[in-house]
């Protein structure tokens, strides 16, 4: 397999890897690459630090497995480098290759696509602290971890962009979805209705657009565990009588969590005031993702009962 060389000014952030990796102390170092190089080599540079390559180029991944080298396999999709950091990271956890409340260093392209020119500290104490392998795999249990993925990549674009300039909050149900067709109604015609499975599919880009454009109608999206769309503007009926949410959070909240925990479910809620992206497992928040392509961030919430 050709492999790409390693330019010197790659080679000097590596170093410097190692030596702010001691200095902070880092347990792991994180290379999001789109050239297959050498990570045999790459991981004498950063040793005794470990090395987790991230990529969606298959070249990179074989080369990444040749070498013996942990690899997380990317999608390739149009994604700002902050969202494939995040889910670089996300799946490592899943993965057990870095651990939830470490510090890692990590090294990526900011711009130049085919350059490594950045290099980064991230705390995962702050940014991804309560969660921990056991917590993604049992939520894989229900979803796949791709699915998930994709559902909540396209969460955080409408949280961030809204629709022709305009914020718009929306909410995702994801699993278990004759349990969730049995507690909804529907508020409007579904769009979706009459389609074959093969064109409701979430990983088809027309699906997102159109999903984009309807996130303004009232009600859920409905998505099954494989990835197809199942209805739209669907009308929540759990109850939400012991479910305790952070306070200010609206009615969609309140939603999202009561689905959670009624069905199993993944539900995924994105407000409309700060475009903040908040999944919903078992009745809580397990994850929340603020906007302007920002990390993912675990905060502690002040927690209240909608009987107050």
């Amino acid at each position: 397999m050709a492999r790409t060389q390693i330019p010197s000014v790659v080679k000097s952030l590596l170093r410097s890897a190692r030596r702010v990796a001691e200095d902070v102390g880092a347990g792991a170092v994180l290379v999001l690459s789109e050239a297959a190089y050498d990570f045999k080599e790459i991981r004498e540079l950063v040793a005794p630090y470990s090395l987790v390559v991230a990529s969606h180029v298959l070249e990179v991944q074989e080369a990444s497995k040749a070498d013996g080298v942990p690899i997380v396999l990317l999608h390739e999709e149009p994604q700002t480098r902050q969202i494939q950091l995040s889910q670089s990271l996300v799946e490592a956890i899943a993965d057990q290759y870095l651990k939830a409340g470490s510090r890692v260093l990590a090294l990526y392209s900011s711009f130049d696509k085919d350059a490594i020119d950045t290099l980064g500290v991230i705390d995962l104490s702050e940014h991804l602290a309560k969660l921990t392998s056991r917590d993604l795999q049992r939520l894989e249990t229900q979803v796949p971890l791709d699915v998930l993925r994709r559902v909540v990549d396209l969460a955080v674009e409408i949280g961030r962009d809204g629709r022709e300039g305009k914020p718009v909050g929306t909410l995702f149900v994801v699993g278990q979805h004759r349990k969730v067709l049995e507690h909804s109604h529907e508020s409007v015609h579904d769009p979706f209705k009459g389609y074959q499975k093969k064109d409701r599919m979430i990983r088809s880009a027309r699906v997102r657009e159109s999903i984009k454009e309807l996130a303004q109608i009232d009600g859920a999206f409905v998505i099954a565990s494989d990835g197809a769309v199942i209805a739209a503007g669907r009308i929540l009926d759990a109850p939400a009588g012991e479910i305790l949410l952070s306070k200010g959070l609206g009615s969609r909240h309140w939603a999202a969590a009561a689905i959670s925990k009624e069905t199993g479910a993944v539900a995924i809620a994105v407000s409309e005031s700060t475009g903040t992206v908040r999944v919903f497992h078992d009745g809580a928040v397990v994850l929340r993702i603020e906007p302007m392509d920002q990390a993912m961030k675990w905060s502690d919430m002040d927690a209240n009962n909608p009987s107050e």
